[in-house]
């Protein structure tokens, strides 16, 4: 195996979590008796520039398909994220009705629809084609492809050099991270900024996230990789926010290396200083995390034993990417996990990969009133306990795995 950004052959292992089908290749009701492609999940950390990543086993057309079911317009606090986003930005850097603002993976429109609401010329970049589909039936122009240099070039050609380009969650999930950042190298403006947010490295660590390990997920970044991997591709880190979003990210400003127009915040430098300071320059940072996976999986999994045994109902909430990871590595089927409740229509009289629990609406979970109800994306608790909080009514009780097993009083 060779690192992604730099061709290293030294690496070090971080994660092994077996074999799993991609974690958002649900499986319709017609096709249970049918196999599933499971394959292995494997993470590694390249002992050079540290950067964590997947073992690469499939093409990332396998993974984001035509039946690809992740649309972040589902989650209510994740919309009011992107709507500050737009108006921190726009107040930021001055974008208005001359202004260009690209993004990449732009998923439904869930961020987009706010910048065209301000009259500003927008275009999304989104390779899959549900949720492309879904983006421009808010009347959101999109390039429906993969991002990387041929495509901004393209775009640069047609005019849409950007003052503004956002990348949230997606740095992560590419294979070639280097042709992926030099895109946006080429395609913004002497002046302009791109932003990226991704799960935080450190986070995923010292709080035991393992579960948001999938094939889609190709790398795991701290500040000091990406730094790295940005500079080697025309880009210069000029300031860092963290977020509390996906159990804790950063966020990233950058703008074109060759004109380094915009000044640079000490908040680099002090988040470099934290990564150092919390190990992430050490092998030993990376090298125990397996056993922190096999902890919180089985205690996970001798949760739903004992309910079993003792006759306790469990269902769950969110069919997310990060459930299924745990699932899967936990061995979970319907005999211990009865339902997993989504408000996503796309995935509702489906079955979770691998586990093949099947996915149902709200309406199961106030029929069938399950004592305990897992919160599957733990990162999302606080929305999910307000939207049930009905529950309570037949004192059913929430769930959390990560990063210890916790029944919520």
């Amino acid at each position: 195996m060779k690192c992604r950004h730099c061709q290293s052959q030294d690496m070090g292992p971080f994660l092994d979590l077996g074999t799993a089908p991609p974690s958002n290749s649900y499986v319709r009701k017609a096709d249970l008796g049918k196999p599933e492609l499971w394959y292995p999940l494997v993470i590694r950390v390249c002992n050079e520039c540290l950067l964590v990543q997947t073992e690469d086993f499939a093409s990332r057309e396998t993974f984001f398909s035509e039946s690809y079911a992740y649309f972040s317009s589902f989650s209510i606090s994740w919309l009011g994220h992107a709507e500050a986003y737009v108006a921190a930005m726009a107040e930021r850097f001055g974008l208005n009705t001359a202004s260009r603002v690209v993004e990449i993976a732009a998923n439904d429109g869930y961020l987009l629809q706010y910048v065209k609401a301000r009259g500003i010329p927008c275009l999304g970049v989104e390779p899959t084609a549900s949720t492309a589909k879904a983006a421009r039936e808010k009347g959101i122009e999109i390039v429906e492809d993969f991002f990387g240099v041929d495509v901004a070039t393209r775009l640069a050609a047609e005019g849409w050099g950007a003052d503004l380009m956002a990348a949230n969650n997606v740095l992560a999930h590419v294979p070639d991270i280097n042709d992926f950042v030099a895109g946006f190298a080429r395609l913004l403006k002497p002046a302009g900024v791109a932003t990226f947010e991704f799960p935080h490295l450190l986070n995923m660590v010292t709080e035991a996230q393992f579960d948001t390990a999938y094939h889609e997920h190709y790398s795991y970044l701290s500040l000091i990789a990406v730094e790295r991997i940005f500079a080697a591709n025309g880009l210069r880190v000029f300031d860092v926010e963290t977020t509390p979003w996906h159990g804790g990210s950063l966020r990233v400003f950058a703008d074109r290396a060759d004109t380094a127009a915009h000044p640079a915040s000490e908040s680099v430098t002090a988040m470099l200083a934290t990564e150092t300071a919390a190990g992430m320059r050490k092998e030993a940072f990376y090298a125990g995390f397996q056993a922190t996976a096999q902890r919180v999986r089985n205690d996970f999994l001798e949760f739903l034993i004992d309910c079993h045994r003792q006759g306790v109902k469990v269902a769950a909430y969110g069919a997310a990417a990060k459930g299924n990871t745990l699932l899967n590595f936990a061995g979970v089927k319907p005999d211990l996990l009865s339902f997993v409740v989504d408000k996503n229509p796309a995935k509702q009289g489906t079955f979770l990969p691998g586990s093949r629990i099947p996915i149902v609406s709200e309406d199961v979970l106030k029929s069938e009133k399950p004592e305990r109800v897992v919160i599957l994306p733990w990162n999302l608790q606080t929305e999910i306990k307000r939207q049930l909080s009905y529950i309570t009514d037949w004192d059913g009780k929430f769930v959390t795995a990560v990063p210890s097993l916790t029944v919520h009083p």
